[in-house]
């Protein structure tokens, strides 16, 4: 299950796990126009701990979803 909600600066979508039998914390994406965060609250500590990823790294990870083992590089419009 998750959910989509539009803020003012972001799209807020959230993962919530119902599939395992230990229920995992939630996921929050926070996709803003020059970047994606991740948070995830850490059952442990009870911290949130976050994972800041460029919109290049983003679509290096969308990429790499789809490709085998190996080590590649995307061109980039208005990159050498």
């Amino acid at each position: 299950m998750f959910t989509i909600e539009h803020d003012f600066d972001a799209t807020v979508i959230t993962l919530i796990d119902e599939g395992s039998d230990g229920l995992e914390e939630d996921v929050t994406i926070l996709a803003f126009e020059e970047c994606v965060v991740l948070e995830q609250e850490d059952p442990l500590s009870g911290d949130v701990v976050r994972i800041s990823l460029s919109m290049g790294q983003l679509a290096d990870l969308a990429a790499a979803l789809d490709l085998p083992e190996g080590s590649y590089r995307l061109e980039r419009p208005g990159k050498p």
